[in-house]
């Protein structure tokens, strides 16, 4: 058993990361988010992380107290993941991290856009196109929207899209999302034509199918072009981001009858729970439509609400 000594920190943060990049396969922005959070509480030990024991760990999660849950969630989660790794390794007998917090997670109903809305995003494109004389850029803006809204990408994916991703006879594309899954991602016919469109203004000797400079667009440019629609089709633009508009893809499947597990598949999500949230704002226009119009609203608002738990329980049990 190697004793890890107060100064270790930065090589065991170091090799850490390196398991997670090279073994567990984790994206850029995963690895950067636990850097940060192990290198600030290793600050806060005065550099003795490492060989922190129980005691310091409650310390440090009652310094976390005025934080937001979330926040604390996740800072409590790197943390236990690291000292479970130098377990694993032989670099200490024990594992502390269960004394670390653990918030209950209150996950947020995503932002949603109703069909309306995307008609109006998509009047407010075709209002652009049809200008004369015509914007080359009017063009990669339907496309974009196209396969937000067509095909729930992320928008890293979307921007980072090379130039032939989106072949004219194939409905769909395999995107490798984070961590490396790959998976299928079903395209409109409405979608490859507005790519082919668009992409015809692309240089056949570009990379990307969304250039800019001497990369590809960037997520920050993206976000602004869609907030810029926004405002043009009469929307809050802070009601509408890429991210909404994969949400308004997935909820808007899922009303018209679409499979949970499909559903999951396209989005790449890991865990089915992450994409049961879009049954939960389903749950929501329920209860408000009861509410509104049943006499009996508030009776079967809280049976509703009991079987939505009763439901979250069982899936609990079956995952254990």
């Amino acid at each position: 058993m190697n004793a890890i000594r107060p100064g270790d920190d930065r090589a065991l943060i170091e090799r850490f990361l390196e398991m997670l990049r090279a073994e567990a396969g984790a994206a850029a922005n995963t690895l950067a988010a636990y850097a940060t959070d192990l290198r600030l509480a290793s600050e806060a030990l005065a550099g003795g992380l490492g060989s922190a024991d129980r005691a310091a760990l409650e310390r440090l999660g009652t310094e976390w107290q005025p934080l937001a849950r979330a926040t604390v969630a996740r800072k409590s989660a790197a943390l236990r993941r690291f000292f479970a790794f130098l377990a694993e390794e032989g670099l200490r007998a024990d594992d502390p991290g269960a004394a670390l917090p653990r918030p209950a997670a209150v996950r947020p109903l995503p932002k949603i856009l109703s069909i309306g809305d995307v008609d109006a995003l998509f009047a407010a494109i075709a209002a652009r196109i049809a200008r004369v004389p015509a914007d080359p850029l009017d063009l990669r803006l339907a496309a974009l929207i196209e396969l937000l809204y067509g095909s729930g990408l992320r928008a890293t994916e979307l921007v980072s899209l090379a130039r032939n991703a989106v072949a004219p006879d194939r409905p769909y594309l395999i995107l490798k999302g984070k961590g490396g899954r790959e998976r299928l991602v079903p395209i409109s016919d409405r979608a490859r034509a507005a790519v082919a469109a668009w992409r015809g203004q692309v240089p056949l000797d570009c990379a990307w199918l969304f250039p800019s400079g001497k990369g590809h667009l960037s997520r920050v440019r993206l976000y602004q072009i869609v907030q810029a629609l926004a405002g043009e089709a009469g929307i809050p633009p802070d009601r509408v981001s890429p991210h909404v508009l994969r949400h308004a893809f997935a909820t808007h499947l899922l009303e018209g009858g679409a499979d949970l597990r499909a559903l999951q598949a396209m989005l790449g999500h890991a865990d089915i729970a992450t994409t049961e949230i879009y049954t939960h704002v389903d749950s929501r226009r329920l209860v408000e439509m009861v509410n509104a119009r049943h006499p009996l609203g508030e009776a079967l608002d809280d049976a509703l609400g009991q079987a939505a738990r009763a439901r979250r329980v069982d899936a609990t049990r079956g995952s254990a």
